[in-house]
């Protein structure tokens, strides 16, 4: 039976661009079309405008997730990603700004609630402020974590470390201390050829022997006569296992069934046939 849906299958974008570009208006910087998605870049001063528009008129009722990312070289280092749904229409699209380190980005909690802790997750990895979050605290982190670690010029060893002190009772801060440096790597893959010797290969480069050694004669594999009398004799030899005899065993004892002492079975019926029949019924005999 064919089952009907409201909603299609599948997500189309043809015509979404210019319909959201037109609805969307001054708010918008550029519209773009990449992988079957439609991203959209608004001006950061107007992005509570811009989503509040897709929302209540083009049916994108969910916000799904806030995404940062980090570009060092560009004046505008972080773009804050917006991605919503639309359950009706069955279609994604993804709305960016740009923001700066010391450049605030409107915050969209006033639109849906959930997005108080994903703001709070974008400044605590990225360092990214949004204004109007009455509760921008960090969230992934530690309270006296130093630093953003999303940031690509974050290093990969962070600037301190934490450990608890039995001694004073509480985590401390130290700095980093690492017994080997995590940038030291070597890429070359040994199927291809280390510089050095690999554990394992230090007779990998011994040359092969002119003439191979072959056993001519029986003594040289150590077989003969005396070899096969040897094997043959018991191993087992002196134990008291192979000193008894069958005659020093204890004899088992003689079946029940045969013994002639033994009271005859109590009843009338001997014929199993008949045993197993109902009363007033008879076996059948061949």
């Amino acid at each position: 039976m064919t089952v009907l849906h409201s909603a299609p299958r599948f997500t189309r974008i043809d015509g979404l661009k210019d319909t959201l570009s037109g609805a969307l208006g001054a708010m918008l910087v550029e519209a773009r079309e990449e992988h079957g998605e439609l991203s959209l870049r608004v001006e950061r001063d107007r992005i509570e405008d811009a989503l509040r528009v897709l929302r209540d008129d083009h049916g994108y009722q969910q916000l799904m997730e806030i995404a940062g990312v980090d570009y060092p070289s560009r004046p505008e280092r972080f773009e804050v990603v917006y991605m919503l749904l639309s359950l009706t229409l069955n279609s994604r699209i993804m709305v960016k700004v740009s923001a700066a380190e010391a450049t605030p980005v409107p915050t969209v909690t006033t639109l849906w609630p959930n997005a108080g802790w994903l703001e709070r997750e974008v400044f605590d990895l990225y360092g990214v402020v949004f204004a109007g979050n009455m509760d921008l605290r960090r969230i992934l982190t530690d309270y006296g974590f130093e630093g953003h670690p999303f940031r690509k010029d974050f290093p990969l060893t962070g600037y301190v470390e934490l450990r608890y002190s039995e001694e004073e009772q509480r985590v401390v801060y130290e700095p980093v201390e690492l017994a080997q440096d995590l940038r030291s790597f070597d890429f070359l893959s040994p199927w291809e050829g280390a510089d050095y010797v690999l554990p394992g290969d230090e007779k990998a480069h011994t040359p092969p022997v002119d003439e191979s050694k072959t056993t001519d004669s029986p003594k040289e594999t150590g077989a003969g006569k005396k070899t096969d009398e040897k094997a043959d004799e018991k191993v087992s030899e002196g134990a008291p296992a192979e000193e008894m005899t069958g005659e020093d065993r204890t004899p088992a004892p003689e079946p029940t069934e045969d013994r002639k002492d033994r009271p005859e079975r109590k009843g009338d019926t001997k014929d199993t046939a008949a045993a197993t029949q109902p009363e007033g019924k008879s076996a059948d005999k061949d």
